[in-house]
């Protein structure tokens, strides 16, 4: 009777599985919305009459309430106190309020006008009212998508420890990889269709959001169950007189805790600045393939797109590698030598055949497959799990300092320097610039996550955290 009672849900590969497909669901059509404007910068500036410097302050957006009011922080506390199932509902809310506010931005006509920010009789700024409504609605998705990637990613560490967990997570990342894939191939084309409209896929992608808020709640029924199975288990083993380990319950002053970890930190500047030379480098990828390619406006997305649906067969490939024979720190490290290699290619000018970045877009693939693979698995191997959701919070609030902060340096250096002068695009007048400078910027990101990678390495050996240890603790019969 009591071998019964404790057995669990989460002990059948199936419901472990299908938790995985519906959690990692919800995810994709939020990363769909994410990326789906990134193709549309060149109409964004001819049918809205915005410029690099614009587009990249709406980008720019993404983070600004995650920043500056901490907003993923409390996230991951409130999952840490809540837990998934409340955090994850909460966190699909919010992007769907970001996303009407942001499609009602792209598709009003404000005639031009600007809104200007004045402290005591002080210019601050100016900046187009399209802009602000946009990048506003921006700023409130951007709090809910990544509330609800760390909530994955809890979700998946709760029902998969001990058995094939970097492999269920390398899915769960490559599930918002799809995301980003449908979001760069889809929009121009499907934009296009509607008339160059630019606010017509940010409608389609809402309906897809809440089909993903429904598959959230499918798993909400899943994770009831499992709490339930759990507690009678834990009363069994009391009944029986064994004794049990409880779990602590999350503190406020655990920040602290996590904040002393030196390994902690490597991993998160790791995270940052590998990041902030893949995501802002895709928010302008479609242009460079236009500008410096010389590739149709109409297939200058589907260049880029290859690089996740590399992600979709190779980051969980890279995950079963680390689940089985270990060495999560050396992937890290190869991942970033290889975001080295293709954004050097990448700046030189003489550069220019289609093959050619087709074959970088393809290497960058694999190098963002290789670090999220071996990053986020390595993160329970470091952090207690009653922390385990702020201190990935705290990890995606500072990734959205570089997520936030690169795509406005890159507008404004695109705009300062890298103008040559001017260009026709689908018959309209068109900006013309060198992206060589900007690659070179994230080639420098590069190097650092080599230099971080490699103390992240030297950390583990020292402490033994068992970074470069596999993750499945006894075979696996699934």
């Amino acid at each position: 009777m009591v071998e019964t009672i404790k057995r669990k849900i989460s002990d059948s590969p199936a419901a472990r599985w299908t938790v995985l497909c519906l959690v990692s669901f919800t995810m994709l059509t939020g990363y769909v919305i994410t990326d789906v404007m990134a193709p549309l910068k060149t109409m964004l500036e001819q049918q809205l009459g915005w410029d690099s410097s614009d587009y990249g302050i709406f980008t720019s957006g993404y983070g600004l309430f995650n920043i500056f009011l901490l907003m993923l922080v409390f996230g991951g506390m409130i999952l840490d106190k809540k837990g998934a199932r409340f955090t994850g509902v909460l966190s699909v809310g919010v992007m769907i309020a970001g996303t009407l506010l942001k499609y009602w931005a792209v598709s009003t006509d404000f005639a031009g006008s600007v809104s200007t920010l004045n402290i005591l009789g002080w210019h601050v700024f100016s900046i187009k009212t399209q802009v602000l409504y946009a990048t506003l609605g921006f700023a409130v998705f951007g709090v809910g998508i990544e509330m609800i990637g760390i909530t994955a990613n809890k979700v998946v560490v709760k029902w998969f420890t001990g058995r094939s967990l970097a492999l269920a997570l390398g899915l769960n990342v490559a599930a918002g990889r799809i995301g980003t894939a449908i979001a760069l191939s889809g929009a121009y084309p499907y934009a296009k269709l509607m008339g160059d409209n630019p606010g017509s896929p940010l409608l389609l992608c809402l309906g897809l959001l809440v089909i993903g808020l429904l598959a959230f709640l499918v798993f909400n029924i899943m994770d009831v169950r499992l709490d339930r199975q759990t507690r009678a288990g834990d009363a069994a083993d009391l009944e029986a007189g064994k004794p049990r380990e409880a779990d602590e319950e999350f503190k406020p002053s655990d920040i602290f805790v996590i904040a002393r970890i030196k390994a902690f930190w490597y991993i998160t500047i790791l995270c940052v600045l590998f990041y902030s030379a893949v995501f802002p480098f895709l928010k302008f990828a479609s242009e460079l393939m236009i500008q410096k390619f010389h590739i149709s406006t109409d297939y200058a997305g589907l260049i880029p797109s290859l690089l996740p649906f590399g992600n979709i067969l190779l980051t969980p490939l890279f995950g079963s590698i680390y689940d089985r024979k270990g060495r999560g720190a050396t992937i890290m490290l190869i991942g970033a030598a290889l975001l080295v290699v293709v954004h050097l290619l990448f700046s030189i000018p003489m550069l220019t055949a289609s093959w050619v970045a087709i074959a970088l877009i393809l290497l960058l693939g694999a190098a963002f497959s290789l670090v999220p693979s071996a990053m986020w698995p390595s993160v329970p191997k470091i952090i207690p799990y009653n922390m385990l959701g702020t201190a990935y919070s705290m990890i995606f609030w500072i990734q959205n300092w570089g997520l936030a902060g690169v795509p406005l340096l890159i507008g404004w250096v695109l705009d300062r320097y890298c103008i040559t002068g001017q260009t026709v695009i689908d018959g309209v007048p068109s900006t013309q610039f060198d992206y060589t400078l900007p690659m070179l910027i994230f080639t420098v990101f590069g190097v650092l996550s080599i230099l971080f990678a490699f103390l992240l390495k030297r950390e583990d050996k020292k402490k033994g955290y068992g970074l470069e240890q596999p993750n499945i603790v006894k075979a696996d019969k699934e």
